[in-house]
């Protein structure tokens, strides 16, 4: 079992936050399961579809591409519940084959081959070594910002501290180095790496801001793709509100499954369960880390906006 080292400061500020908000929710950034419940389970499978996770439909006038490239999704818990959803709007594109590898709990230390203390992530599947393995043209990375108390590599860096952020700036720097360094390695093109961008954060509102404004340095100073999907999460024109439900939007609208409330006009759609301010799944959270098994608006909100991102680039990058 992997154990949690939960903040007794952050838990109770939580609670507190729970009490004035009316929530039942678990206090993590990563609360895939108990507090004390186990760590990540076997790899998962790379492209199941997730139950009632709708069938993408190809873009109207699309050229037929050629034979689809590898990608490589990497990321904590966020990307276990994802990873069916996204595989199946990626791989409808025609022009890239999702394989994934989240682990929840973890962050971007655990992904670093460099890494020498504990970490959540086995060898095999460290960044570095996929990028050999698989042969990703695109990798994916998706970490809502967990810090220590969830992964062992985040060695005492707590939520609002300096060296939180710090660490984070440096350890983007250090996994965009080691995917380049494997690629050129194993005579490979280097990676177009996709920093996916986070979701309004309930209890820290700055600190996602603060978390995304590092991936997007990152990107920009790399050549590298920024894609904002945590703002398809986010109300109009608040882009770090957090909100357990928003207004339909276009797709959801012409798929009315995906509109859990419709009504006259447009009706709303959920994110999030009641009992989980995080994750988009709508089914419960459960001891073992697992795909999201039913349809839920907030994962394929996400999926979109990161297929749109990646699929952009590759038009772009085999005309």
């Amino acid at each position: 079992m992997t154990q949690r080292w939960v903040v007794p400061l952050l838990a109770v500020a939580a609670l507190a936050l729970v009490g004035v908000l009316g929530w039942s929710v678990v206090f993590a950034s990563d609360p895939t399961d108990a507090p004390s419940g186990p760590g990540p389970g076997p790899r998962p499978a790379a492209t199941a579809p997730a139950s009632g996770s709708g069938k993408p439909e190809p873009e109207a006038g699309a050229e037929p591409p050629g034979r689809p490239v590898p990608a490589l999704y990497l990321g904590d818990s966020l990307a276990m519940e994802n990873q069916d959803v996204l595989a199946r709007w990626i791989d409808a594109t025609g022009r890239a084959k999702l394989h994934t590898a989240p682990y929840s709990g973890t962050t971007l230390c655990d992904y670093l081959a460099d890494w020498r203390g504990k970490s959540l992530v086995p060898a095999r599947d460290k960044a570095a070594a996929l990028v050999r393995t698989v042969r990703p043209r695109v990798v994916i990375l998706q970490f809502w910002g967990n810090a220590w108390g969830y992964t062992p590599c985040m060695a005492g860096a707590t939520y609002g501290a300096a060296d939180y952020y710090d660490r984070y700036a440096a350890d983007a720097r250090r996994l965009t180095r080691e995917i380049t360094a494997a690629a050129r390695d194993a005579g490979l093109p280097r990676p177009k790496i996709v920093w996916a961008s986070q979701a309004p954060d309930a209890f820290h509102p700055d600190r996602v801001r603060r978390v995304n404004d590092i991936y997007a340095a990152q990107a920009a100073a790399t050549g590298d793709l920024y894609a904002d999907a945590g703002r398809t999460l986010s109300p109009d024109g608040d882009r770090y509100r957090w909100t357990r439900r928003l207004p339909c939007d276009a797709y959801e609208r012409a798929h009315p499954a995906y509109c859990t409330h419709p009504a006259p006009g447009g009706g709303t759609t959920d994110l999030h369960r009641t009992d989980d301010a995080l994750h988009f799944c709508l089914a419960p959270t459960t001891s073992t880390p697992r795909p999201c098994p039913v349809r839920s608006p907030g994962i394929t909100r996400f999926a979109r906006a990161v297929t749109a991102a990646v699929d952009g680039w590759l038009k772009g990058a085999t005309r």
